[in-house]
C-alpha cells in the first residue's frame, strides 16, 4: 500500500466507502463528498469528513488542501462531468501534492459486443446515453492528465455487488427476478476487491493507465439468482422471458449490452490477485454474514 496521506473522495457512495474504511484503517487521512446532511452526519461518525456537494453547491478551494490522492466517483450529468466543471482548476493549481487520481467509470462505455471479449484496448463503442455520458467524462480527465498533468487512472467497473447489495439479499428479500435472455452474459465485480484494485493502483501509480475491474467469470443473469437461492437453500424465484418481463426502462436497458471483460491488466501490472474470483465465492461470503 502507498504510505498513508489524505485522499478526497467525491461521491462517498457504496465502493468508495468501502475503500475509505480500507484506508482508515491503515492510518490515512480520509476525506469526501456526500449529497446529503444525514449522510455527511454518518460518515462523521465513521471518521470522514464530509462535505456537502453538487453541481450547484462546490466546495470553498480550502477543502482540498493538503490532497495527496483524489478519487471521483460522482456520475456525470447531461450537462457534464460536475467535478472537472466545477474544481478543475483548483486541482491544477491549488493541489501541488497531488500523487494520484482515480475516476470510477464503466465498462458500460465498450457497448454491446453480442457476448464477445473486451479489453482496455477495445474502442469504446457506447451504446446508452449513459455510458456516452461516461466517455465524454472520460476524455475530461484525460485531458487533464495531457494537458496538465494531473496523475489520473481510470477504473471501468463492471455490475458491483457485495454485503447489501447482491442476489443473496435479493433473494433473501423477495425481491430477485430470474430473467432469461439466451445469450446474454453480465460481468460483476465485489466491492471489496475494487478497493483492492484501486489501493493497488495508488501503491503503484502509473498516470494514464486504463484498468478493467471485473472477476474472471462472465455469467448469465440468472446464475447468481440461483446460486443465492442453492446457498440460502430455498427455491429459486420462476424463470421469466425477458421479451415478456415486466422490467421498467432502465432496468431492461441493461439487457441491452452483452460482452465479456478481460481482467488481466490488473492481475499483471498492479500484482491483484481477487479475493473473489467469481460470483459464486462472492456470494458465499454474503450468505455467511
Amino acid at each position: 500500500m502507498a504510505d498513508p496521506g489524505r485522499l478526497f473522495i467525491f461521491g462517498l457512495g457504496f465502493s468508495a466507502r468501502t475503500l475509505a474504511r480500507r484506508l482508515l484503517a491503515e492510518g490515512w487521512q480520509v476525506a469526501g463528498t456526500t449529497r446529503s446532511a444525514e449522510k455527511r452526519e454518518a460518515l462523521a461518525a465513521e471518521g470522514i469528513e464530509a462535505h456537502l456537494f453538487d453541481r450547484d453547491q462546490p466546495l470553498p478551494p480550502d477543502v482540498l488542501a493538503g490532497t495527496t490522492h483524489l478519487l471521483v466517483s460522482v456520475p456525470p450529468d447531461p450537462a457534464g462531468d460536475p467535478v472537472v466543471d466545477e474544481h478543475a482548476a483548483d486541482i491544477v493549481a491549488l493541489m501541488p501534492g497531488l500523487r494520484w487520481v482515480g475516476y470510477l467509470s464503466t465498462t458500460g462505455v465498450y457497448g454491446d459486443r453480442q457476448g464477445g471479449w473486451v479489453d482496455e484496448e477495445t474502442p469504446v463503442a457506447p451504446d446508452v446515453g449513459r455510458s456516452e455520458r461516461r466517455v465524454e467524462a472520460e476524455v475530461t480527465w484525460l485531458n487533464l492528465w495531457r494537458d496538465h498533468g494531473v496523475p489520473l487512472h481510470i477504473f471501468r467497473l463492471a455490475g458491483i455487488y457485495g454485503p447489501g447489495r447482491s442476489a443473496v439479499d435479493s433473494v433473501r428479500d423477495g425481491k430477485a427476478r430470474r430473467v432469461i435472455k439466451p445469450g446474454q452474459v453480465f460481468c460483476r465485480i465485489h466491492v471489496e476487491d475494487i478497493a483492492q484494485v484501486v489501493a493497488a493502483s495508488m501503491a503503484q501509480p502509473h498516470a494514464g493507465r486504463i484498468y478493467n475491474l471485473a472477476d474472471d467469470e462472465p455469467a448469465p443473469p440468472q446464475a447468481p439468482i440461483e446460486e443465492a437461492a442453492r446457498l440460502l437453500g430455498v427455491d429459486p424465484p420462476p424463470a421469466v422471458d425477458f421479451e415478456t418481463a415486466d422490467l421498467s426502462p432502465m432496468a431492461r436497458s441493461f439487457y441491452r449490452d452483452s460482452r465479456r471483460v478481460r481482467n488481466d491488466r490488473i492481475k499483471q501490472e498492479l500484482g491483484v490477485t481477487l479475493k473473489y474470483p467469481t460470483y459464486r465465492e462472492g456470494l458465499a461470503a454474503i450468505a455467511k454474514g
